[in-house]
């Protein structure tokens, strides 16, 4: 019994993670999550309408059923927790990660905004919003590298540089936001009234969006305005052009180890009770000449390291250096 229980709890795992090939109920249960979202949100920009109001009461209906169909599907992946976190020593310990995971936390948030009222505050609506955050777990893999692992990779990477630049940038901004309010407190008071103003005139100068509710109007502003608005062009600059050179490496290591990768020969096998499964990575029995190139369990790619628990659902991608 307690076999036939694991076999189903196992099962649900993987339709509610992200749908693997060929495995249909869980592809069929992320296109049934995506349109969910989806039209939960376009009930939210709805609602906004002052038409609407008199569909207010079905629009409700509409949306308690989603929110419930939500909330089965986050005890689902409470009760499974276990399964997406194998090393933690008790179901305890891995439901606790999961709830103050980056997803956990959104899957959390998009059913608690239901029950909060519309009228409360407009603010609630962009908490609503939240919920097409949940279409990002549908992306985050593909055959090779995934764009959102790239994303965080080059921003742990170049994290330095982008922390240095980001703190120069708002040394300028608090400079040019002093300097403005010392030119023109006195020529335009209402308009640079403290020093906050100057930091709003700085904000959208340094950032060339140029509001135009506050600008200079004495000769000194505005020749300082004008070294300002230079200086915010090659400081904006330089995050930038630090995160895009990081894209460029990163892309480039992953053709060279797609290239790479191309000459040798692949098998995907999916672990099975009976074969790999809940067995540690470096005691499989595999075929003479192959290895585990990597581990896809719940559409996650997970980094291929000793002690790794296989489990079944999980998806090797076996290599090998023998020429097909």
């Amino acid at each position: 019994m307690n076999k036939e229980k694991k076999s189903i709890k196992e099962r649900i795992f993987r339709i509610i993670q992200i749908g693997q090939d060929g495995d249909v109920p869980s592809i069929l249960f992320d296109i049934m999550i995506s349109v969910m979202v989806f039209i939960s949100v376009g009930i939210t920009i709805a609602q906004t309408f002052e038409e609407v109001r008199p569909y207010y009461h079905l629009l409700f209906q509409v949306d308690a059923v989603i929110v419930a169909i939500f909330g089965v599907e986050y005890l689902l992946r409470i009760w499974t927790a276990n399964l997406l976190y194998p090393k933690e020593k008790s179901w305890f310990r891995s439901v606790f990660k999961f709830v103050f995971s980056f997803y956990g936390i959104i899957d959390l948030l998009t059913i608690l905004t239901f029950f909060l009222p519309y009228e409360l505050s407009q603010g609630i609506v962009v908490l609503r919003i939240l919920r097409v955050v949940r279409i990002m777990r549908l992306f985050k893999l593909n055959s090779t590298y995934d764009a959102f692992n790239v994303i965080t990779d080059v921003l742990k990477s170049k994290r330095s540089q982008i922390i240095s630049s980001m703190v120069m940038i708002l040394i300028l901004m608090l400079a040019a936001s002093l300097c403005m309010y010392g030119l023109e407190h006195e020529a335009q008071p209402e308009a640079f009234d403290n020093a906050f103003a100057g930091i709003w005139w700085s904000v959208s100068a340094l950032l060339t969006v140029g509001y135009g509710d506050i600008y200079p109007i004495t000769i000194g502003g505005r020749i300082a305005a004008i070294l300002i608005s230079f200086l915010g062009v090659g400081m904006v600059a330089i995050p930038t052009g630090i995160i895009s050179a990081g894209f460029v490496s990163r892309y480039s290591e992953v053709e060279a180890r797609n290239r790479q990768n191309s000459s040798r020969n692949f098998v995907k096998v999916t672990a099975t009770e009976e074969q790999y499964g809940n067995v540690a990575l470096e005691n499989l029995d595999l075929p003479t000449g192959l290895y585990v190139q990597a581990i896809v369990r719940g559409g996650e790619l997970l980094e291929v390291k000793a002690g790794e628990i296989i489990l079944p659902g999980d998806q090797l991608m076996l290599c090998s250096n023998i020429p097909g």
